[in-house]
């Protein structure tokens, strides 16, 4: 059973800080739109998010994401 980690983010903390907080962590980014990526948080730019996520084999790419369709930022649980 998953359960969430102690250390659980606040609900006010605005994008940009739960970012600056989680950056190397990996994360789940919940969009406007309701999908859903999650990969390695690379840091926060120019407006944008970089994630680093993984393809296939052994490549992996980074994406960005517009802080505007970004609606959440979440860490992962702690496996238990």
């Amino acid at each position: 059973m998953f359960m969430p980690s102690p250390g659980a983010m606040p609900g006010a903390m605005s994008i940009q800080q739960k970012a600056s907080m989680l950056t190397g962590r990996p994360v789940g980014l919940s969009m406007r739109d309701g999908s859903g990526v999650s990969g390695i948080l690379c840091g926060i730019q120019g407006g944008d998010v970089y994630m680093i996520q993984y393809l296939y084999q052994s490549q992996f790419a980074t994406f960005h994401f517009a802080l505007n369709q970004v609606a959440d930022i979440l860490p992962f649980p702690a496996c238990r």
